[in-house]
């Protein structure tokens, strides 16, 4: 057993609806008590960004947490979208209404602008159903620079196709959303997602040198390399137990019905 100690990750406020923790230095975790996923705070020497925002109906909560640490709406630069579902995204058309830029992946961007409710569980969270405005589609390379944070844009599909890590590599800082969380446990598969995009994914995270995990739900982590190592057992675990589920399935009973449906519709070329 390791005699390492945790490293402690002070809390600054802490109420009904969500706690406000400092994660390092000039960054803090913004960890809601509901459905909504975390938001982080980073305060760079040249710009200052949101990384999520929670659900539109935590948004009082989210500034209240900004003005504890002087840092209210008016002075954030930038609004990061790691992916498309509303958990992470609902409060981001607060944002739109001011001088901060919103960005995501333009597969996100995308989804997001066109409001495809499917995509981003507008069931699921009944959040209203007012546009959000993406100002800057990212893609993979793109480095998102704060002055003394420098963040890596990682595209990293399989919770969605659109999903995306931000990673510091000067400082150990891995904010990685629902594609790991601590205890290596998996945000699932929705939609767009694919379990094999998931494998390939946690395996690029697997070969980063990182210190702390900020994750799209739950606690702050100082043993990544350990949480992605967990996630990559369970993640071929399902995909094992998917191929089982395929297996027992009797494909040549399913194949005649297929067949006859492309029979039927070649008679309608026919006619």
């Amino acid at each position: 057993m390791s005699d390492r100690k945790p490293i402690p990750f002070p809390i600054l406020l802490n109420n009904e609806v969500c706690s406000l923790i400092q994660a390092d230095e000039d960054v803090y975790q913004i960890r809601f008590k509901n459905r909504a996923a975390n938001a982080y705070l980073m305060r760079g020497s040249a710009r200052t960004i949101l990384i999520d925002v929670g659900l539109s109906t935590n948004y009082p909560h989210l500034v209240e947490c900004l003005n504890h640490v002087g840092c209210p709406p008016e002075t954030i630069d930038m609004v990061v979208l790691s992916h498309e579902h509303l958990d992470h995204i609902g409060a981001a058309f607060h944002f739109n209404l001011s001088r901060t830029y919103v960005a995501a992946h333009r597969l996100a961007a995308n989804k997001i602008m066109l409001r495809d409710d499917f995509s981003m569980l507008r069931k699921m969270f009944n959040e209203p159903n007012v546009p959000i405005n993406v100002d800057i589609w990212l893609e993979e390379g793109n480095l998102i620079d704060l002055g003394n944070f420098r963040l890596n844009v990682m595209h990293t599909p399989g919770h969605t196709s659109a999903c995306i890590t931000l990673y510091d590599q000067d400082k150990g800082l891995l904010f990685a959303a629902d594609t790991l969380m601590p205890g290596g446990v998996m945000g699932g598969i929705f939609g767009s997602g694919s379990i094999a995009d998931y494998i390939q994914s946690l395996e690029r995270i697997k070969g980063l040198n990182s210190r702390i995990l900020l994750s799209g739900h739950g606690r702050l982590s100082d043993t990544p390399q350990d949480d992605v190592v967990i996630a990559l057992q369970r993640s071929h675990a399902l995909l094992a137990d998917t191929a089982q589920l395929f297996d027992a399935l009797d494909a040549r009973a399913n194949f005649e019905p297929i067949m006859q449906s492309v029979r039927d519709l070649n008679k309608l070329d026919d006619g």
